[in-house]
């Protein structure tokens, strides 16, 4: 039986991970990548963009190790397939799709960052905001700056549903009897 204060512990280092890289992740793509345009050079926009990115990969790789340890964590204990019931199991396996999906993105993204950055001194390529890249954004450097927009998409759309799903799947375990509850968790 996994005792209380971790449960606990791990549940909210998961749902913390899960907040800071989906907020980043809207944060950039909605309100950071646009507002880049609002400088006039556009290699300094390049720079200011991979800057502020390549700062926030540390706290996007934190957030998706919080994220797959602490459903991680879960699955081996508390969200085994054997205690849960038969929507559980299916939310759970969506879940799981989800978490895999976030880590793979996010993944992609940090590369993907990494190698954008190294396409001109200091991070400094041209660009005509965060993710859509200017007539003279040399090819290599544009087809990485597109696939950035892509992988932000996908971030964001895993992000939420993971946020969707831990949702369903906590009301419907809030939900359970509380004698069900404590049945199953005796029984482990």
């Amino acid at each position: 039986m996994v005792s209380d204060t971790l449960a606990n512990t791990t549940r909210a280092a998961h749902d913390f991970g899960l907040a800071s890289f989906l907020g980043g992740s809207m944060y950039g793509k909605f309100a950071m990548n646009p507002a880049v345009r609002v400088i006039e050079s556009k290699p300094e926009r390049g720079k200011v963009t991979n800057t502020a990115w390549n700062a926030y990969n540390v706290i996007n790789a934190v957030s998706l190790v919080a994220v797959a340890g602490g459903w991680g964590a879960a699955r081996l204990t508390e969200a085994r397939s054997d205690r849960l019931s038969e929507r559980e199991r299916g939310l759970a396996k969506a879940k799981d799709g989800f978490v895999i999906s976030t880590l793979l993105a996010g993944i992609a993204s940090g590369i993907q960052g990494a190698r954008l950055a190294k396409q001109a001194p200091d991070g400094a390529v041209s660009i005509e905001s965060g993710v859509t890249p200017a007539e003279e954004t040399p090819k290599p450097a544009a087809t990485i700056q597109r696939s950035l927009g892509v992988l932000g998409n996908l971030s964001i759309l895993s992000g939420v549903g993971l946020v969707v799903t831990n949702a369903i799947l906590a009301q419907t375990s809030h939900s359970r009897p509380p004698t069900r509850r404590s049945i199953l968790r005796r029984n482990s």
